[in-house]
């Protein structure tokens, strides 16, 4: 058993009384060492080998002073000499040794002057032997205990997940896989971290696997499986004449170990890779960063990008912080000096409970216990500063593992799930024995967090924990469109969205919002979810929260706007995320946090309400309109040529195909989609609308690609399409008006500001990947084009990806325009439109794609969009908008006054008759 600190504390002080008084120039650095690792409860046989051999790196032999493999290195040297040299000469050492002989730290010292190297963190202690007592906890890792804060991409976190990986290949391909296979990992990656962080006496599976297994592995299954059913069994129940060095191992229970395994089989590698495993510090691993990266392993396509599949610690914070978290802390600081409040209010946190129903390997229950861990022991200290004096650090530790519930698909995450919140709780007790002086571990393990393997969205929640007993409920359920969905997800969704119109539209996640209405219902119960930003956008906001309003009376509480859901590492670019807190009642306390950049910090802003959109505004859904709601023309799709690519031409496929059909140049126009309007380029199409059947008859070539079309119609399954087989010649869907037209592309880069718009000639054919506004004038192209219409836009519109997908039916058509903008505002936008395309005509050579990069924008098109900003703002009101939250509240403000027809169809003021918009109607 690791000794507390109180305990390596006297025996520091002992060790540095004794030594102080010893002539360190005649001094042996062999007892020296001895005792100073009795001062951490680590006897001579564990410390490791005095006066190890080593080649350096001039092939020379060289001899550490002591090596603890994996460990530790110390260097010795005389009184006065210099600690710089030795710590180098420490350095040249490593090069003789194996990868799992590698030291975590090393240590230098004359008998009085020690300094501490941390090898992984590059840091550095120093001290004189008189003040061992004021540093001595820098060396708690010697009796396993840790201080560590843990970083996302420690590499130790991704080594010791590669480690694990190697093995799980080499068992898998010997046979042994399945469920035997993720629960024998699962219980060595136990058995790895217990070795390091006193579960385990320090290096006692270690030993075991070093000193009582063949060099071959041939017995190594046996020796684990006899480890594994010792684990299981309490002292009392084992045999009495079993091995001393098997028998020092504790009962764990936790029914961790309960279930017998069919015996695997090692060989020298795989020995080798278990050894490797060892050699790694334990103690230095993130429970909550390392079981996302130790299921990662199991899949060959995630390795390739380890560390890019776990949640961060800072992301989880930002659902945790608003839901629960900042509230308790700010109740604790509330109390903290009255001893009868202090201790009400840990009785109340010992009793929350917490379920996250997608909780993988459970990233969000770890780093909530740790976190009211911590707030725990700060409530001890408290209570200890108002003369509450604690015998027994047992009698006061309210919270376990067991307030923690989760649900999980697969089972290998949902067993990770259940380890990983016993290393946590181990590594909270290791917190508190450092705190109180008091060694305090819970074995065996009686209690476990509550992790049900099974899908969510066909399982009562109910019978996970029943919802009286139940306070929060949050996590991050899966990320899947409708487009990514299986065949039984489908079926899920069909389930949960019974009866609900337009629900195949959804996001997969939409399912855990309408499970967790129905379970809060009549209850207190709190939730907060990550979604895909989807679910706040377009045709889903309506369907989904329209349900969630009509049916279940939900209230947003808190709300983080759009931001880079992502960790830093490589080639992860993250995907675009809310967060939605969320109960079945009201709060006055409501907040929005909004983003100055996708991968920017947010800013907690109050709100009198927030609505699906994530705005401060009354809950409005936009629903999908035929027609605009305010006085303008109306915006077309283009032309869909439903055609396998027969009717369009490169410029080189056009002049060859010319070549051999002359009589097709009449009918040849320039064809233009998103991709080329916004890249400044063109297409070619057979525009065959006014060719006669003789016109037809007397181009063979093109009656070929005619009858492709035609072949091609008839195997759609689409009805409507087959039926466009009968004029195959034509576009299957024509708006083609034959006047000039203004083009908005469907699909854009959120990376741009504004979305790049322009005028196009009547001879131009656009796709439907296009909408189009023919006879579009200025004042039109202004509002389009300026930062009013496009904060409805980012907030409105669906996305394809992360890029905007511009909608007619949910855009344009409810966007609330100008109520009666003067005749001087309208002048003064038209001006500063007309500007925007002045600018734009002095880079002939330059794309709108160029134009408008936000890295290569010129700084005259910037000014240019900047007073035509201002000159629309204007149009709507004199007050500047001082943020896009304030604009949407104005518009949709706006939106509901139109939509509610406050708006009376009222003749125009003399002085604003002519004013563009309404010239349309």
């Amino acid at each position: 058993m690791a000794l507390s600190w109180n305990e390596i504390k006297d025996r520091a002080a002992r060790f540095t009384k004794e030594w102080e008084n010893t002539h360190k120039e005649e001094a042996d650095a062999k007892p020296f060492l001895i005792d100073f690792f009795n001062v951490f409860g680590i006897s001579q046989k564990k410390v490791g080998t005095f006066e190890h051999r080593v080649k350096k790196l001039n092939e020379q032999d060289g001899y550490i002073d002591l090596l603890w493999k994996g460990t530790l290195l110390v260097e010795m040297k005389s009184k006065g000499k210099n600690l710089d040299k030795a710590y180098q000469q420490a350095r040249d050492y490593l090069h003789g040794l194996e990868q799992h002989e590698l030291p975590s730290y090393i240590v230098v010292s004359d008998f009085d002057h020690f300094r501490l190297y941390d090898v992984l963190d590059e840091s550095m202690v120093s001290f004189q032997l008189k003040d061992f007592v004021k540093h001595v906890q820098h060396f708690g890792f010697i009796a396993g205990y840790q201080q560590r804060v843990y970083k996302e991409q420690d590499p130790v976190n991704i080594k010791a997940a590669e480690l694990m990986g190697k093995l799980h290949d080499r068992l898998k391909e010997i046979g042994y896989e399945g469920h035997a296979l993720e629960v024998y990992l699962v219980r060595l990656l136990f058995c790895l971290f217990a070795d390091d962080t006193t579960i385990f006496e320090r290096d006692t599976f270690r030993d075991l696997l070093e000193q009582r297994t063949h060099e071959d592995g041939s017995d190594l299954a046996g020796r684990i499986s006899e480890l594994f059913y010792i684990l299981n069994t309490p002292r009392e129940k084992r045999l009495k004449n079993i091995d001393e060095q098997l028998n020092a191992f504790p009962y764990v229970n936790g029914k961790l170990f309960e279930e017998t395994l069919p015996p695997a089989s090692f060989d020298s590698q795989m020995r080798q890779a278990l050894l490797d495993c060892c050699a790694l510090d334990w103690g230095r691993i993130s429970p909550a960063i390392f079981g996302s990266m130790f299921q990662s392993v199991m899949n060959p396509k995630e390795r390739r990008n380890l560390g890019a599949h776990y949640t961060s610690e800072k992301n989880i914070l930002k659902v945790i912080k608003p839901l629960f978290l900042d509230a308790l802390w700010d109740e604790f600081e509330s109390v903290r000096h009255n001893r009868a409040k202090l201790n009400e209010f840990h009785k109340k946190l010992s009793s929350l409970t917490f379920l996250d129903p997608a909780c993988g390997c459970g990233n969000f229950l770890v780093i909530t216990y740790r976190e009211l861990r911590l707030l725990e022991i700060e409530i001890l200290r408290a209570l200890n500063k108002t003369g509450q004096q604690f015998i027994d650090v047992r009698e006061i530790m309210w919270l376990d593992v067991d307030m923690m519930y989760g649900i999980e698909y697969e089972e290998f995450p949902a067993r990770i799930a259940e380890v990983a919140m016993w290393l946590i709780d181990h590594q909270m007790n290791m917190a508190i024995s450092q705190e109180f002086g008091q060694y305090f571990v819970r074995l065996p393990l009686k209690k476990a967090a509550n992790i049900v393997h099974g899908n969510a969205l066909q399982i009562d929640w109910e019978s996970v924990v029943p919802k009286e007993q139940l306070t929060y409920l949050y996590g991050n359920p899966p990320f899947l469109g409708k487009s990514n969905q299986s065949l039984s997800q489908k079926e899920d969704m069909a389930k949960v969205f019974v009866g609900v119109n337009s629900a195949g539209a959804l996001d997969y996640v939409a399912a855990w919002y309408v499970k967790a209405a129905q379970y809060i219902q009549g209850t207190t119960i709190k939730v907060a979810f990550v979604s895909t930003n989807s679910i706040t956008q377009g045709e889903q906001v309506a369907v989904l929260w329209g349900e969630l309003y009509r049916k279940y009376n939900i209230k947003i509480h808190f709300a983080h706007r759009s931001f880079s859901w992502s960790n830093e590492a490589k080639g992860n670019a993250g995907v675009h995320v809310v967060i939605i807190g969320f109960a079945s009642f009201d709060t006055p306390e409501k907040y929005i946090y909004e983003y100055a950049t996708i991968k920017g910090e947010p800013q907690e802003i109050k709100a009198k309400n927030v609505n699906p959109y994530l705005v401060d505004a009354k809950e409005i859904l936009v629903t999908r309109r035929k027609k605009p709601v305010s006085h303008v023309p109306e915006m077309v799709y283009g032309n869909k040529p439903t055609d396998n690519g027969n009717f369009l031409f490169t410029d080189a496929e056009k002049e060859e195909f010319l070549q051999r059909e002359p009589k097709a140049e009449r009918w040849m126009k320039k064809f233009i989609g998103a991709e080329e309007f916004i890249n400044g380029r063109f297409r070619w199409c057979l525009w065959l609308k006014d060719a006669s059947p003789m016109d037809l008859k007397a181009m063979p070539l093109v009656l070929e690609r005619v009858q492709k079309v035609r072949e091609f119609r008839l195997k759609s399954t689409k009805a409507a399409t087959v039926k466009k087989a009968a004029t195959p010649y034509l576009f299957d869907e024509i708006r083609h008006t034959g006047r000039d037209y203004l083009i908005i592309p469907e699909v854009s880069s959120e990376r741009r500001k504004y979305i790049p718009i322009g005028y196009m000639d009547r001879e131009v054919i656009t796709s439907n990947k296009n909408y189009m506004i023919p006879d579009a004038n200025l004042f039109l192209f202004g509002v389009l084009s300026s930062e009013m219409h496009m904060a409805w836009v980012r907030n409105v519109t669906g996305r394809l990806e992360s890029r905007i997908q511009y909608s007619n039916g949910i855009v344009y058509n409810n966007f609330a325009w100008p109520e009666n903008p003067s005749e001087k505002q309208v002048k003064a936008a038209e001006l500063a439109a007309q500007k925007v395309l002045d600018i734009r005509s002095m880079f002939p050579d330059s794309s709108l794609a160029a134009l408008y990069d936000p890295l290569t924008m010129p700084p005259q098109l910037v000014k240019a969009h900047q007073d035509l900003d201002r000159a629309v703002d204007v149009c709507y009101r004199p007050q500047a908008f001082p943020s896009e939250a304030k604009r949407m509240e104005f518009l949709f403000d706006l939106y509901e006054r139109y939509t509610a027809g406050l708006f009376a169809k009222e003749k125009p003021k003399k002085a604003k008759k002519k004013v563009p918009i309404a010239d349309e109607i």
